[in-house]
């Protein structure tokens, strides 16, 4: 890449935000390395709260589509969140779900295998860690002599992005990868033809068995289901193939399958390829085909022997599956 600006042209206003999140998108930005100088060539930060001392109110300033980009990472879980999404999609010409949480739902949509009440009971009554024998909850509201304080109220559902303002593109990955957000920024730098709107970006249509190079044998059937350091890994055969659960059946590929390369089966962070309305139920059904037992006692024992099944096949999807969350 060149690191002077684009043939002059104007530098592309960009904003980043995250809502439900770890951090760990935003790192995958600063992972750029050198190539920052390219981003600093041709784009300005306009936004990004881990790294600028922009506030709130100077974003409500701004015109509606002053933005160019925003990569907004995180999932929906408070009111913080939501009201960010849409600020921020009025603000920005282009709005990218930037990350496994804000295109799927990430590891904050496992919160709804439960409700509020159960989660605020757990964190601060019933944990082990927890010394609270006045039972006090957050408040949204509480007049302090300083003045009133105000938190954001913590939804009963966690959402994607999608759920709650019109996204212009996906970048999947926990997080994604370095070298495709280069690629995506450089395509709106050099006004290069995007796909069409609503397309995942960043990432191929076919699987991650498709791109990894275990191999794969004619032994496809197994009678039991290991954690990975309940086996002796030869480095080489299909993690299937050898009891482990693998989510690459169900997962698109192009993160250039770092886990699997470093020993360690997939996850699912790429989310589905568009072929599959739900990553989870197709794992579970690719689960099904290895397993060698006809009579239902054998079948179920067996299949109890997946830990967390539910945590395991949608680890990063459930928000955007068609479970979505807990009955309550």
């Amino acid at each position: 890449m060149n690191s002077s600006n684009n043939n002059n042209k104007p530098k592309l206003k960009m904003a980043v935000y995250w809502g439900s999140a770890c951090g760990g998108c935003c790192v995958s930005i600063l992972d750029v390395h050198e190539a920052l100088f390219d981003v600093i060539a041709n784009a300005d930060l306009v936004f990004w709260p881990i790294a600028l001392d922009t506030k709130y109110k100077d974003v409500e300033a701004m015109p509606n589509g002053f933005i160019d980009i925003t990569l907004f990472n995180g999932a929906i879980r408070n009111s913080e969140n939501e009201h960010m999404a849409l600020l921020l999609r009025e603000k920005s010409k282009l709005l990218i779900a930037y990350g496994s949480c804000a295109h799927l739902g990430g590891i904050p949509g496992l919160g709804n295998f439960h409700n509020r009440k159960e989660i605020f009971e757990r964190v601060y009554e019933t944990s082990e860690s927890t010394v609270n024998p006045d039972g006090i909850m957050p408040q949204t509201n509480y007049a302090a002599l300083e003045g009133n304080l105000n938190l954001p109220e913590f939804y009963d559902t966690v959402k994607t992005l999608d759920q709650v303002v019109c996204v212009d593109y996906y970048m999947p990955g926990c997080p994604p990868q370095t070298e495709r957000l280069l690629e995506v920024f450089m395509a709106v730098v050099n006004g290069s033809e995007l796909p069409q709107k609503k397309s995942v970006i960043g990432a191929w249509d076919k699987t991650q068995c498709d791109e990894c190079d275990r191999v794969k044998t004619d032994n496809k059937l197994v009678k039991k289901f290991n954690r990975p350091f309940e086996i002796d890994d030869d480095l080489t055969t299909c993690f299937l193939e050898q009891g482990v659960i693998c989510l690459g059946p169900a997962t698109r590929g192009g993160c250039g399958y770092r886990c699997i390369k470093g020993n360690a089966p997939c996850r699912g962070c790429y989310g589905p390829t568009p072929d599959i309305t739900d990553p989870g139920a197709k794992m579970m059904s690719a689960i099904g085909t290895l397993i060698d037992a006809n009579k239902p006692e054998e079948i179920a024992e067996i299949v109890d022997q997946i830990v967390d099944p539910a945590g395991t096949f949608y680890r990063y999807s459930l928000p955007a599956s068609i479970l979505r969350r807990k009955l309550i």
